[in-house]
């Protein structure tokens, strides 16, 4: 599946000349610059250069060529390059004296740095080139920026142009790409193939609700399920959110385009497992045929569900998905979802929330998140307010009634669609900067899905970091 990554190259031998990018650690920087000439160090003096964490200056060359100075106080940052790309001139760089996973990480950062999401509107330049020699880190880092750069080109994308249908067509080209399967359950037929959580809820909206199944892999491989929250776009149904609320309520199918990325990750690394991707995909919509506050749904598993607020809806999608999910022998289950406020009220807007019964599993994400600059944080599957979601005519209430921990609410409801001897973790993310940083424009982003790949790549493949 080709995608356009403009801010990275693989050199040939036709390739023009590159300007040299000198990394050095801030606690190295006096060393380095003793073995500078006269001329770099007047240079860096006079124009009051300063060792900082991702401090860079230009440095003028006698016949007119440029190099980059960047200081670092940690050199496997993976953000030390992200602002470069944009602040540098345009043109082909390379780093000196960097290899190995210390030039996949900055090779990374630089990438991600270089996204703008230019459908609409074209970016005022074009962002500066990183070359990258070595075929292998090349790849590895390709196949990471590609990844991330399908999860944000889906969330930025507004919904008149990634509805469940365009969700749908989006599957079905990265399972063309990789030798996959994919079905697509579309309208009336998900209530008689099992799904009637999943058609309640997008059946109010013209375009009809569907569950989306991506299958890869070799059969007697470990079984793998990524589920994500597919609602293309969510008005809170008649429980109706206000104008700021649904402003950005096109990124509610940011679960969908993590598993997406993450499947595309994982197909091109060709890990051996038994890849499935679930995505309920559905537009939570108003009209005479909308579900409503005090109804009362049945989903896959049988449970019945009565309906406290139609504005909690990303889990009565997910929960006919984990259901199904469920229903074979997967080894582990991984749901991605923009599913609460309340995880953002707790963690902010850029640390996602994960939810998982098994402490082993818990602390290895969390590791990996760690390892990768992909931070993931557990919050507690707390037994004592499954009694909030006690209902008097149902099984279940989709959500609790208190205003109190409403994250750790919303995944007990999940988590009854979960046996507890299946290994599974829930990600509730934001799936959007609210601010620019290095490496990480505004806007729709991929949170928790390089740390999932590197659990994963240490559970089932070689970790390479």
């Amino acid at each position: 599946m080709e995608m356009t990554l403009p801010g990275l190259v693989r050199p040939t031998p036709e390739s023009g000349p590159s300007a040299a990018i000198h990394a050095v650690g801030t606690e190295a920087y006096e060393g380095w610059l003793t073995s500078q000439t006269a001329e770099t160090a007047g240079w860096l003096a006079a124009s009051g250069f300063k060792a900082k964490h991702r401090a860079f200056s230009l440095l003028p060359g006698r016949d007119g060529s440029i190099a980059v100075l960047v200081t670092l106080d940690d050199m496997d940052d993976y953000w030390g390059l992200g602002d470069l790309p944009y602040r540098l001139p345009e043109g082909d760089y390379r780093l000196e004296g960097v290899a190995g996973d210390t030039l996949m990480r900055l090779a990374t950062g630089w990438g991600l740095g270089a996204y703008r999401f230019q459908r609409y509107k074209s970016a005022q330049r074009a962002p500066a080139r990183l070359c990258v020699e070595d075929t292998s880190i090349f790849a590895r880092v390709m196949r990471t920026v590609a990844a991330c750069t399908l999860v944000r080109d889906l969330v930025n994308t507004p919904a008149e142009n990634m509805g469940p249908a365009q969700l749908a067509a989006t599957a079905r080209a990265l399972a063309e790409a990789h030798a996959a399967e994919c079905r697509v359950v579309v309208g009336d037929t998900l209530l008689s193939q099992g799904y009637p959580a999943i058609h309640a809820v997008g059946r109010a909206s013209v375009h009809p609700p569907r569950l989306i199944d991506l299958r890869w892999g070799e059969t007697g491989n470990p079984e793998i399920v990524l589920v994500g929250k597919g609602v293309c776009f969510d008005t809170g149904g008649l429980d109706l959110k206000n104008a700021s609320g649904m402003r950005q309520m096109k990124k509610d199918m940011g679960g969908a385009a993590h598993v997406l990325g993450l499947a595309r990750m994982i197909m091109e690394e060709g890990l051996p497992v038994r890849l499935r991707v679930l995505i309920p995909a559905v537009e939570n919509a108003v009209s005479g045929d909308a579900f409503r506050p005090g109804d009362v749904l049945r989903t896959r598993k049988g449970l019945s569900v009565e309906v406290d607020n139609t504005d909690a809806e990303g889990r009565l999608v997910l929960c006919d998905a984990l259901a199904d999910a469920s229903e074979g022998t997967p080894a582990l289950i991984v749901d991605f979802a923009t599913l609460t406020g309340a995880a953002r009220v707790a963690l902010g807007t850029e640390l996602p929330a994960f939810f998982t019964h098994h402490d082993a599993l818990a602390s290895a994400l969390a590791d990996a998140g760690k390892r990768v600059q992909d931070p993931l944080w557990r919050l507690p599957l707390f037994e004592d307010y499954r009694a909030q979601l006690d209902s008097g005519i149902a099984d279940l209430l989709n959500c609790s009634t208190s205003p109190f921990g409403g994250a750790i609410t919303a995944a007990l409801f999940l988590d009854a669609f979960v046996p507890r001897t299946i290994d599974w973790v829930h990600i509730d993310l934001m799936a959007w900067n609210q601010r620019a940083r290095p490496g990480r424009p505004r806007g729709g982003e991929a949170m928790g899905l390089r740390a999932v790949f590197a659990y994963l790549k240490s559970r089932y493949g070689n970790d390479d970091g």
